[in-house]
């Protein structure tokens, strides 16, 4: 048997990159995934990879009432929700001179309200043995260069583990947070340009970025 037979899942950021890579290694075990994102075309891309066993809700982590419309689509089709993979999030550069209240308040609404509320209301539909997963970034614990907002937001994203492990204590529920390095996602190509992958690639032991999905 696969290790997640009869698993129901919510991948946020789930069209593309890491969390794509999750959904399609979810299906894979045996789970009924949902997958969340912004952008219908990269859905319904991400669909016909993952076959039968996935659905696709649009909308934004930053929008409450998109996530309440996720939640009620898992709640009609699975009735409960045993992990949790809270992954979506933005990132540019922008040196520290340049920095506008609107970068930092873009940042912080996917990266860290957007995570809060995805596993806020999540919560009603789990029980215990159910799993909560974080997508932090090595940045949130060393820094990057001109990722002001990005490295503040996934710092948070770190200590919200470690602030819901304690308030989850008792109830069987875990939550883990995963802290990628260099990563050549979507998102990271975005941000950095292929000049600035190669860059951030030389950093690393074997000499380039973690691969691209």
């Amino acid at each position: 048997m696969n290790r997640l037979t009869g698993k129901t899942a919510v991948i946020t950021g789930g069209a593309t990159g890491i969390g794509l890579a999750a959904a399609k290694r979810f299906v894979e075990e045996g789970a009924f995934v949902f997958i969340f994102g912004r952008r219908q075309d990269s859905l319904d891309a991400a669909l016909a990879q993952l076959g039968s066993n996935a659905r696709a809700v649009g909308g934004s982590v930053s929008d409450e009432a998109d996530l309440d419309r996720l939640y009620a689509a898992v709640k009609a089709e699975r009735g409960t929700l045993d992990i949790v993979f809270a992954n979506a999030g933005v990132g540019s550069q922008l040196a520290l001179g340049k920095i506008t209240a609107e970068h930092i308040d873009e940042t912080f609404n996917v990266n860290v309200k957007g995570t809060i509320f995805t596993v806020q209301k999540a919560l009603p539909l789990m029980g215990k043995g159910a799993s909560i997963i974080l997508t932090g970034s090595s940045a949130g614990s060393t820094g990057a260069p001109a990722f002001t907002a990005y490295s503040a937001s996934k710092a948070a994203v770190r200590n919200l583990a470690r602030t819901w492990a304690e308030d989850l204590k008792g109830t069987g529920i875990r939550v883990n947070v995963l802290s990628p390095g260099a990563i050549a996602t979507e998102l990271a190509t975005q941000a950095l340009g292929e000049q600035g992958l190669k860059a951030y690639g030389s950093m690393t032991a074997l000499q380039r970025m973690g691969g691209r999905y």
